[in-house]
């Protein structure tokens, strides 16, 4: 069964999961703030760009389905406020952003004061999910994630797998909260063994060969191997690349769930610590360390 739906915020996963949806044969309205950002998409059959909010809820169906791609915090918060106002009981709205649990338990009791459902989508994939589908952990009640069933089939890698309803509103979130701290352990794994097998010299190991032999018959077989030896095939020193790892929400919330349910996380927690000390954070400790050798043992300190 095709379906009409709003899709708000069209940056790279809001566009490309409303190309993927068009492509299934669902109708999309989708805005954004952005007209760069609407024009984009303003080709693309089925998909139909609304000048405002307010337009492209008065395009939809009864009734309504509207799926949010925005950042997390104050951008969703407002948008779902003015939705508040828009839509009527029996509508369904979505979040679909990396969005903290908690928050997304708070905006399925606010809008469900008003009769409008309310379902928090965990949405994994990338730049790559247009082609290859979505990874989706949805919460929700059991009657607006089946409203959105076809919605989420389309999505997903095929209909009957690569998503889950978790359980309740919030319980999507959750779930995506730790599916990415799960996957900054990953990362580091990786890339602390393939700094160890730099720096053995002695050996003058082929990291590019090594990984692409890896992606074959290995227990580490990932699709986060297959990309890194795909760009260390292009690039093997990564020399233009700077030191610097960006860290997101769920990482963070990650950790601080960890410590409120006394569950050790310490792959995942130390992973976060390991970004922050690439974006300088432990500078300062460093300097402090080095001085304190100095100051009890007279060790000498190197200076710029």
């Amino acid at each position: 069964m095709n379906l009409t739906l709003g899709m708000i915020g069209l940056g790279r996963m809001g566009g490309n999961m409303s190309r993927r949806l068009a492509r299934a044969g669902h109708t999309v309205v989708a805005w954004d703030r952005s007209a760069e950002a609407r024009s984009a998409i303003a080709d693309e059959p089925q998909v139909t760009p609304a000048a405002t909010l307010e337009e492209l809820v008065a395009n939809l169906p009864s009734p309504k389905i509207v799926w949010l791609m925005l950042p997390a915090g104050a951008p969703t918060d407002d948008t779902l406020l003015r939705l508040m106002s828009l839509l009527l009981a029996g509508d369904v709205v979505i979040d679909g952003a990396n969005a903290m649990y908690k928050d997304s338990q708070r905006h399925a009791s606010d809008l469900g004061a008003h009769g409008i459902q309310f379902v928090d989508a965990g949405v994994s994939g990338g730049v790559w999910g247009l082609e290859n589908g979505y990874g989706l952990m949805v919460g929700g009640d059991g009657a607006a994630v089946r409203a959105i069933e076809p919605v989420l089939q389309a999505l997903a890698p095929a209909p009957d797998r690569g998503w889950v309803h978790c359980g309740p509103a919030g319980a999507g979130h959750f779930i995506k909260m730790v599916h990415n701290g799960i996957e900054y352990g990953m990362m580091q794994a990786y890339a602390e063994g393939l700094a160890l097998m730099r720096a053995k010299s002695e050996f003058a190991l082929d990291l590019p060969r090594i990984t692409e032999a890896w992606r074959h018959g290995t227990v580490i077989r990932s699709w986060l191997l297959d990309l890194t030896a795909e760009f260390l095939a292009r690039d093997a020193t990564l020399e233009s690349t700077a030191p610097f790892v960006a860290d997101s929400g769920e990482g963070r919330w990650t950790a601080i769930e960890s410590i409120e349910l006394g569950v050790p996380t310490p792959v995942m927690t130390l992973s976060l610590m390991e970004r922050f000390a690439s974006q300088g954070q432990g500078d300062f400790t460093n300097r402090l360390l080095a001085r304190m050798r100095q100051a009890f043992g007279g060790h000498a300190v190197q200076t710029k």
